[in-house]
């Protein structure tokens, strides 16, 4: 009966495949934060960040060489693709999380909490949103049409938009409503989520969420934004939902990680976002080129390698041209990198 349960298929793969994976993220989470996080006051250096990254995305690759041998190779450069490309998208949601904690005062050593809980809830977040994605394809294929025109507008909107649009944090309408609605205390109490003190105006003991609190739901909220824009882009690579949930969980997973590296020099970053938007315009085209129009056909691989070149341009010459404003991390303040974001 269990084994005629496990190589039942769901959503086109065994059970067993799906509940191994899960397995496999429920493993990593418990040693992350079991072991290598045991202390709370721990702050997360550069150095720590980049091999936390290096060691997520060595992981990533390993799970898609295992696809490769129980697949076969095209679903594993579809795999590798979708990794790929979320990961590069994932590096602008970085710099918003990272405006999100250094605006609401939340401490280095706290971030670590706010960020592994905004994981857990993505997990959910992006599963339930990959599988209406999931559900929408398979009922209807123009809809791809309707991802391709969506990133094709992101793309634009992108390219077009400035710094000075960016919404302030501590007056976005997710923070008025919540300020409306329940009492936010003004600074962390240490890493707790919620606390209970007295009402100022009653003069009774009651619960008051915490910045950290708030910070979880605003993370979430650019979460499930960013996720709008990375789960259609998947869809142009494969439709099947086991490697689009795969690539794009492990692109979560090491979501944390990168951003100790990438926060700590976010200004270096100025020219990453028109690089991702010229990647999300390439990926809208190519669904319009290769599936609605069907004009020609291009394999997994011309995505990836496109992908690479695009983010890795954006990355250098933002780099080069940042050289000379560049300074000392220890220089820097936390007010000095929100400001620059």
């Amino acid at each position: 009966m269990m084994m005629e349960f496990l190589t039942h298929e769901w959503l086109g793969k065994p059970v067993w495949m799906w509940l191994g994976f899960h397995a496999l993220v429920a493993g990593l989470l418990a040693f992350d934060l079991g072991l290598l996080h045991r202390d709370k006051n721990h702050e997360i250096g550069v150095k720590e960040s980049l091999l936390l990254t290096a060691f997520y995305f060595t992981l990533g690759l390993a799970f898609g060489g295992w696809i490769w041998w129980m697949l076969g190779f095209d679903p594993a450069q579809e795999y590798v693709t979708g990794l790929v490309i979320e990961k590069s998208l994932s590096m602008d949601n970085v710099f918003v999380i990272a405006v999100i904690l250094t605006s609401l005062g939340v401490p280095r050593a706290a971030q670590h909490r706010v960020l592994v809980w905004g994981i857990l809830a993505a997990v959910l977040l992006r599963g339930l949103m990959i599988g209406l994605g999931s559900a929408l394809v398979q009922q209807a294929h123009w809809v791809l049409s309707v991802f391709a025109a969506f990133l094709i507008y992101v793309g634009i909107k992108m390219l077009v938009s400035k710094e000075e649009d960016e919404q302030d944090v501590k007056n976005s309408a997710s923070m008025r409503f919540l300020k409306k609605w329940v009492r936010i205390t003004e600074k962390p109490e240490g890493q707790h989520f919620i606390v209970r003190k007295p009402d100022p105006k009653t003069g009774k003991t009651v619960r008051w969420l915490t910045p950290l609190a708030v910070a979880l739901v605003l993370v979430n909220i650019a979460d499930v934004i960013f996720a709008v824009d990375s789960v259609p882009a998947i869809f142009a690579i494969t439709t099947d939902p086991f490697i689009v949930y795969t690539s794009n969980i492990f692109a979560i997973l090491g979501l944390r990680a990168l951003y100790f590296a990438l926060a700590a020099m976010v200004d270096r970053f100025a020219y990453l976002k028109t690089a991702l938007a010229l990647i999300l315009l390439f990926i809208g085209a190519k669904i319009v080129v290769a599936d609605t129009l069907e004009l020609v056909h291009l394999p997994p691989w011309v995505s990836l390698v496109v992908t690479l070149v695009l983010l890795t341009l954006g990355v250098v010459y933002s780099l080069w041209r940042t050289r000379r404003a560049a300074e000392p991390e220890n220089q820097k303040t936390p007010a000095e990198i929100a400001h620059r974001t």
